[in-house]
């Protein structure tokens, strides 16, 4: 088992690294591809691109406190602790820094193992009430596809198997098997985020600006659009 996890932490994670940067990067480049292509087809309809408003829209988007704790409180609180923890507790553990380390060649600071135990908690608490509220919720459910499912679910695994590992006295595994399980996953979430809705925590705001220039395409179709959705009396 200790060969299958030195395999897991150097070459796999090296090569989950690489496959997470080069997705990440075709993601980003065929973006940015249609953002010129909508603003060239944009200029070539004579419609005049507001960036400021697109800017606005885009920060709204990717802040949407107002709209969201207003409708679903609850899970928009989950959602917003497990996502610091998701991303504070992979990126500033002293232990994932080392890891971190020996596949890029540098490191950063780290967060207090004390903090770090805070934070796996509260992931691991966030990501099965995310779960629960959107297998529970009619609305949920209703929008949900798999990987919905799949993602709370696996994110909690690398937290629950990591704490685990760290603490012996509540761990029924060996070690090498809570960590073969932690590591293991960890990487197959590297492998999974530019194929799938976690891209959206580095491309989220070029995702937004394609989605916002779409409107100007062709002269009135902003307003055919927000017609056939019944939106019509609401800002474009």
């Amino acid at each position: 088992m200790e060969t299958w996890l030195e395999w897991a932490r150097g070459p796999a994670f090296r090569v989950s690294i690489v496959i997470m940067f080069l997705g990440l990067a075709r993601v980003f480049a065929l973006n940015t591809i249609s953002i010129a292509i909508l603003v060239r087809r944009a200029k070539k309809n004579q419609r005049k691109v507001s960036y400021g408003s697109i800017a606005v829209a885009t920060l709204k988007w990717m802040f949407p406190f107002k709209k969201t704790f207003e409708r679903r409180a609850l899970f928009s609180i989950t959602s917003l602790v497990f996502h610091v923890a998701i991303i504070v507790t992979p990126v500033f553990l002293g232990a994932h820094i080392l890891l971190w380390e020996r596949g890029l060649g540098f490191v950063w600071p780290a967060v207090s193992n004390a903090v770090a135990d805070v934070l796996t908690v509260i992931g691991i608490v966030a990501g099965l009430a995310i779960f629960i509220q959107r297998l529970g919720a009619r609305s949920s459910r209703a929008i949900s596809r798999l990987q919905d499912y799949l993602w709370p679910l696996l994110i909690t695994t690398v937290f629950a198997s990591g704490f685990l590992a760290m603490h012996p006295t509540l761990n029924p595994l060996s070690y090498q098997a809570a960590m073969l399980v932690h590591v293991i996953s960890g990487d197959l979430i590297l492998v999974l985020i530019p194929f799938s809705k976690l891209s959206h925590i580095a491309l989220f705001p070029a995702t937004q600006i394609v989605s916002d220039l779409g409107w100007y395409l062709r002269p009135g179709a902003d307003r055919n659009v927000a017609l056939t959705l019944g939106k019509e009396n609401e800002p474009i």
